[in-house]
């Protein structure tokens, strides 16, 4: 399967998709982890690439994408932004509903 076909098949497995540099619990730059925090308040699950361990992957991401930098968001499939428009987002109430349209809530503890 090439690159282009495993995002694909990512984004059509995850309905809440964040390829990041790191991982949630190892954020590996400040965008990052502040993408994992929004997340997180917003109580949803969603799946994570680390887009350290696949060089390959993150070169043709941003082609795939159109969009040069990372964390990336991808709800349904489709592009939401980085963390900066993901904030953006959270601040005005949308991304949660947006999520929760998409994604079942994380069980509470």
């Amino acid at each position: 399967m090439d690159v282009i076909e495993r995002i694909k098949k990512q984004l059509h497995d995850h309905p809440v998709m964040l390829y990041m540099k790191g991982t949630p619990d190892f954020p590996q730059c400040g965008f990052s982890g502040r993408a994992v925090q929004i997340l997180d308040q917003c109580g949803v699950d969603y799946a994570y690439c680390n887009i350290f361990e696949d060089p390959e992957l993150r070169e043709s991401l941003k082609s795939y994408s159109q969009w040069p930098t990372f964390p990336q968001l991808y709800i349904q499939g489709e592009l939401v932004g980085g963390s900066d428009i993901m904030l953006e987002l959270y601040q005005q109430g949308e991304l949660q509903r947006l999520l929760a349209e998409a994604a079942p809530k994380v069980a509470e503890s």
